[in-house]
């Protein structure tokens, strides 16, 4: 069974990003619990100078499997630990949200709520709404909590399985430099496609640095670009 956690507005301009705590949380998750984190993404959200945000106003989502026999006090538990890393490591001028949800709480009105929130401003009061009807945890856990918006909308993003980019799944980070696509697709790579749609048919892909697939339809979807006579990838989302 799949659910989702969220963090949004947790660094300050000079600091360590969002997704680097994610990132650094993974570890410790599934040591202490029985679950297996199979990916990390990025979701972009408005970006507006009456919107308060470090640099791209983006948030991350850890997509979480758990065995279906397994305690529902673990996500609880899940959520519970990653709030206090939050507070840990909590960094002033920050405004940290969280939040936790299984993937059959996410309803059409949040996944809504999640594009609402790429293209317009929304607010704290509707961000609690849609988490009380749809029964999911969230907590703003200091400064103005204004990360709840993000963390709320990011959920119903990623759950949609067409919003993002991939900042870590499975071997993905290992990889740079020219690499066959038989690599790729074993490091966490489901599909290659040129930037037009249309399938990639070479055998190679030149990475600029680790590759970031987009969240499409499910699946992390890399996209490639010729230049020069090589394909190189191209971050998309």
């Amino acid at each position: 069974m799949t659910f989702f956690l969220a963090l949004d507005d947790t660094d300050m301009p000079g600091t360590r990003g969002t997704g680097r705590l994610a990132r650094g949380m993974v570890q410790d998750i599934e040591k202490r619990f029985p679950v297996k984190v199979t990916g990390i993404t990025r979701h972009q959200l408005f970006v507006h100078p009456t919107i308060p945000y470090t640099s791209h106003n983006s948030a991350a989502v850890l997509h979480i499997q758990k065995e279906s026999s397994s305690n529902d006090d673990i996500i609880d538990s899940v959520f519970s630990y990653a709030c206090s890393c939050v507070m840990d490591d909590f960094i002033e001028g920050s405004d940290p949200g969280v939040a936790v949800a299984e993937a059959d709480q996410v309803s059409t009105a949040l996944v809504r709520f999640g594009s609402k929130a790429k293209s317009s401003r929304v607010t704290q009061d509707e961000a609690w709404h849609h988490a009380k009807e749809a029964g999911i945890q969230l907590s703003g856990l200091g400064g103005t909590s204004d990360g709840i918006i993000g963390a709320l909308a990011s959920i119903g993003l990623a759950a949609s399985g067409s919003d993002g980019r991939f900042i870590m799944k499975d071997m993905l980070r290992d990889l740079m430099g020219p690499q066959p696509l038989s690599r790729l697709y074993e490091s966490g790579v489901d599909v290659v496609r040129n930037v037009d749609g249309t399938d990639y048919t070479y055998e190679t892909v030149y990475l600029h640095k680790f590759p970031k697939p987009a969240l499409i339809d499910g699946k992390a979807v890399l996209f490639v670009v010729e230049h020069e006579g090589q394909y190189w990838d191209v971050t998309i989302g």
